[in-house]
């Protein structure tokens, strides 16, 4: 049997922009980069742009835009490095602490409403299959996000 990565594109297409209006919804709530930076900190603890670009592939210019904005918007704030280093780290603020709940529990509520009709098997049959996905991504990218589970 054909794999049916054509249906699987097109869903995951679909799904990226489905969570995007999911997450538009209501006002002040962050925006994508944020949520996601935010979420990695949140796991890791304080990181610094090149511990951020190592985690995300992404190039210094790009996360330092990022972190500006978040730093304006007040959700993380630089310290001194922990460990003593030399580089100045990101953490969560109280605020940006706040906001990521809030925004996490509007997520989790629309999922909630969204999967309503599901039985506990299926959602956990999804939930196991998008971590499925996650994994075998990040094993080709090289770039493992931090998981409680496996």
């Amino acid at each position: 049997m054909d794999m049916p990565v054509d249906r699987i594109e097109f869903e995951t297409m679909l799904l990226g922009r489905h969570m995007n209006l999911l997450a538009s919804r209501g006002g002040g709530r962050l925006d994508r980069s944020a949520y996601i930076l935010l979420s990695r900190i949140q796991v890791e603890g304080p990181m610094s742009i090149g511990d951020l670009r190592d985690a995300f592939g992404l190039d210094a210019s790009t996360l330092n835009r990022q972190t500006a904005a978040m730093l304006r918007a007040g959700v993380v704030e630089r310290i001194p490095d922990p460990e003593g280093g030399i580089a100045r780290k990101f953490v969560i603020t109280e605020e940006g602490g706040q906001r990521l709940d809030q925004d996490r529990s509007e997520n989790l509520e629309g999922l909630g409403s969204l999967l309503a009709d599901w039985t506990p098997e299926e959602a956990s049959q999804l939930a196991d299959n998008l971590a499925r996905l996650n994994r075998d991504i990040e094993r080709l990218d090289g770039r493992p996000w931090p998981r409680d589970k496996p």
